[in-house]
């Protein structure tokens, strides 16, 4: 009763877990037009016209079969890019990724397709079509390594790139765990159901994970030849427990292959070997043995060390019949072409038997672009969210590149250039944008960006910034002018302001800031003022030598006014020849040109002394005459006794000295005569005496 109820316990814990597998299948029936469900199985397909834009639907020609999913297939641009499919998923569960690719077979076919699937940014397969008419299936074992994958056509060789269905089922949590699960997938190569009943595959409803169990009498090139002899072909209707790891369907283990002759052999070729591969062996008792009767095997071929030496007991090995044992190669490596034979034991009554077997290769997962990259780029693309370029999808640089951005060419990718200008960007640049260290280049000029700039100070190699024409607010951040690599920068027509960095004025970069009126730069100011300071200092200096020129040729002109009342004066007694020559050899030295004493015609003087007669002194100079001018002036008449050169010379020194000086102490000096070889002073006539008088006394 005990074992009864554990079993109801079970199974309706396993029926629970099955209804729930199948609520999470993704059937997507590419290049259909509609949803439906699958009359065969009971599968809801649904359309790919809501969540891919790109390529076109085609109906195929003369399918093989009738089965809805492969009426209709989407063909894609043969060019440099790739179409995807985005497959949400939960992080770290396993499941069971197919692809599917029926071509038809039209009236007239130049060369069929050739082109490459991607899972991530791992390549998952060569899609060769060499069948129109024959279905190729692709299935992946993955452990899901985000909340979703991408499948991507792409890289054509010949042909154009299509697909006809995308599945993704998720697996039991025990199923197909590795110890590499974290560096590889596991890319299917076979999966054989031996002894099947008919050529059709085993698939849901009876595989509840939906897995493609090839039959074995599917004849086709180089697909399980070199049967060996004796082989045959036993079933049951029985129920065989398969509740182990792998949980390979009942319908499947009711039919095996038995070597009734001692040896079970088959050959086949491995796609994409040779291979480091995880090889499935299933195993179940299906036939009634006698108590005498045993069932001992080994695998002959290929030697496998560890394993080849094992002998194989079913029953035993199950834990009784009808039991499922399934042995696991887990590393092994195989060829492209995989010969293997399984041999009875000596003591052994019974031939071998295979109820089934998979074989999938160890695929490296290729790195994807660094996450932090794909953040940002995701943050950027949401600004355009409706725009078909913001709709490119798988990795943005594996297999090949998005059109707006470049990558680095070593693992694991990073962008190295967003072009973006002109793509109707919208809002502020995203913060995220500072984690793309690897960043030389940023293009997203000619948008409507609005805000300040974020922090970009972590793009250590940025070279090239370009945020011109857009709506940029807000001060120009100092890091800019620390961004080591920067060798451009272009920010015209925004609505910047504050003061440009002074580090950015001082690099040797190509800076272009226009078109930003609140935006100043403070040691340009500073250069200009410096500029109007010294052009205005140069400006008074100028003036103040023209002040001074102006002073002094006022000064000359009262000079020459002055000569020229003298010359008047002269030519008013004297010959007009004579006077002037007298007048002009005294001008002559220089030294009269400042004076205000003018010149006296010798016939004034005469007519003033009385012809020299009323002699009043004498010194060193020579006598002193009184007299009296025209106008009643009285003068002091000085005339020089010797008139050597060098007495001349003291003649026009005391003329332009006393010409100069005023002094209340001093006789003022009123005009001089250089005239028919005299040199003659005439001074202010002073009643009191001289300065002799008064201290020696008056002489009688």
């Amino acid at each position: 009763m005990v074992s009864f109820t554990q079993f109801c316990i079970l199974y309706f814990y396993f029926i629970a877990s099955v209804v729930s597998q199948v609520s999470e299948f993704i059937s997507i029936d590419c290049g259909s037009t509609s949803n439906y469900t699958d009359p065969s199985t009971g599968l809801s397909w649904s359309s790919d016209m809501d969540i891919m834009k790109h390529g076109r639907q085609v109906k195929v020609e003369n399918p093989n079969g009738n089965s809805m999913q492969f009426q209709t297939r989407r063909d894609f641009p043969s060019d440099n890019k790739k179409y995807c499919y985005n497959l949400s998923t939960k992080e770290r569960r396993r499941y069971l990724v197919r692809a599917t690719f029926q071509y038809g077979s039209p009236a007239n076919v130049d060369a069929y397709p050739k082109f490459e699937i991607y899972l991530d940014a791992t390549q998952w397969a060569t899609v060769t079509i060499q069948d129109g008419s024959r279905k190729y299936v692709n299935e992946m074992i993955i452990r899901a390594p985000s909340d979703s994958i991408d499948v991507c056509i792409c890289c054509a060789t010949t042909g154009f790139p299509f697909i006809s269905t995308l599945e993704l089922r998720p697996l039991n949590l025990s199923m197909y765990a590795t110890d590499y699960e974290g560096d590889f997938f596991l890319n299917v190569a076979a999966r054989v159901n031996f002894g099947a009943l008919t050529k059709d595959l085993v698939r849901y409803p009876d595989d509840p994970y939906d897995r493609f169990w090839e039959s074995d009498l599917d004849r086709r090139q180089n697909f399980l030849v070199g049967v060996a002899p004796g082989t045959a072909r036993i079933s049951t209707s029985k129920n065989v427990d398969i509740r182990t790891r792998e949980y390979p369907p009942v319908k499947v283990m009711q039919t095996a292959v038995v070597g009734t002759e001692g040896e079970l052999s088959y050959r086949l070729n491995l796609e994409r070997f040779p291979a480091n591969a995880r090889a499935y062996a299933y195993f179940a008792e299906i036939e009634d043995l006698a108590p005498n009767e045993t069932r001992k095997f080994q695998l002959r071929e290929p030697y496998i060390p560890d394993y080849s030496n094992a002998v194989v007991n079913i029953a035993e090995n199950a834990n009784g019949s009808y039991t499922l044992y399934e042995p696991s190669y887990m590393n092994v490596t195989l060829d492209f072409v995989l010969s293997f034979t399984f041999s009875k034991t000596n003591d052994s009554t019974e031939g071998p038997l295979l109820n089934a077997m998979e074989i999938s290769k160890y695929q490296q997962i290729a790195a994807k672009t660094e996450r932090q990259d794909v953040t940002a780029l995701n943050a950027i693309r949401n600004m355009s969210a409706e725009s078909v370029w913001a709709n490119e999808g798988g990795d943005p640089c594996v297999p090949t590149n998005w059109e707006w951005v470049n990558c680095s060419p070593t693992p694991p990718p990073r962008i190295t250039k967003i072009a973006l200008s002109g793509r109707n960007l919208k809002g502020q640049i995203p913060s995220e944008i500072n984690h793309m260290e690897e960043l030389t280049e940023l293009w997203l000029d000619f948008n409507s960006l609005t805000g300040p700039l974020p922090d970009m100070s972590n793009l250590i190699n940025l070279e090239i910034l370009h945020l011109e024409n857009n709506k940029l607010s807000g001060s120009l951040p100092l890091y800019l002018g620390r961004l080591p690599n920067l060798q451009a920068l272009y920010i015209q027509n925004n609505s910047f302001s504050g003061e440009i960095p002074a580090a950015l004025l001082s690099k040797k970069i190509s800076f272009n800031y226009e078109g930003n009126p609140g935006l100043h730069n403070e040691a340009q100011r500073k250069l200009r003022f410096k500029l109007i300071l010294g052009a205005s200092i140069g400006v008074l200096a100028v003036l103040l030598i023209l002040f001074l020129g102006s002073l002094i040729l006022l000064r000359n002109f009262r000079g020459k006014m002055s000569h020229q009342k003298c010359d008047e004066n002269g030519n008013s007694t004297q010959p007009g020849t004579k006077q002037s020559t007298a007048c002009s050899i005294a001008r002559g030295g220089h030294l009269l040109d400042e004076g205000v004493a003018y010149c006296i015609s010798l016939s004034d003087l005469e007519e003033a002394t009385n012809n020299f007669t009323k002699k009043i002194g004498k010194g060193s100079f020579g006598s002193v005459y009184y007299g009296k001018m025209k106008d009643g002036k009285e003068v002091a008449v000085k005339t020089m006794a010797d008139s050597s050169s060098h007495l001349n010379k003291q003649f026009v020194t005391e003329v332009a000295l006393l010409s100069r000086i005023h002094h209340r102490n001093l006789v003022p000096l009123i005009g001089y005569c250089e005239e028919a070889h005299q040199r003659i002073l005439v001074y202010e006539y002073m009643h009191n005496g001289t300065l002799r008088d008064h201290i020696h006394g008056f002489l009688l």
